[in-house]
């Protein structure tokens, strides 16, 4: 279970208001970490489940190599112009390698949903097409923060 958020509870998105936000996004931010302590950020695409944040990822990009050595994962989806239009979601935990990597389309049952949650977010379809350079990372989180700075000018 994820650590629960200790500050900032006037602002901090309720369950369905976090899982709402992440289905509609469509871009985050990744932070990755070298052997020597260097981070490294990168955007990509993501498809939450209400449990699991499921991220097709190059497999031959810097983000991939450096979860291979440590799968310490930190992944931010935040939006808003103005200070009181801010909010988002940052989630952390470890990266979990799921089915072939590159990804062909292979029988993998625990990609069922997620391929078919991110193909009709992204591509408008209902079966994910495969390109042979991505594959699956998936972040069950162990701790989540969120901000909705919109709360501070409409208190609930």
């Amino acid at each position: 279970m994820a650590v629960s958020q200790r500050r900032g509870r006037r602002i901090m998105m309720t369950d369905a208001e976090r899982d709402t936000y992440l289905t509609e996004q469509r871009t985050c931010r990744v932070a990755t970490v070298s052997a020597g302590g260097r981070p490294h950020i990168g955007a990509l695409w993501f498809a939450w489940d209400g449990t699991s944040l499921w991220l097709y990822s190059i497999t031959r990009s810097l983000r991939w190599s450096q979860l291979r050595q440590d799968p310490r994962i930190a992944v931010v989806v935040d939006d808003g112009v103005e200070y009181g239009e801010l909010r988002g979601v940052e989630l952390s935990g470890q990266a979990a390698f799921v089915g072939e990597a590159p990804r062909t389309g292979e029988d993998c049952p625990e990609l069922d949903f997620p391929e078919r949650l991110f193909a009709a977010k992204y591509f408008g379809m209902d079966v994910m097409p495969h390109d042979g350079r991505h594959a699956w990372l998936r972040l069950t989180p162990e701790a989540i923060a969120s901000w909705d700075f919109r709360k501070l000018a409409n208190p609930a």
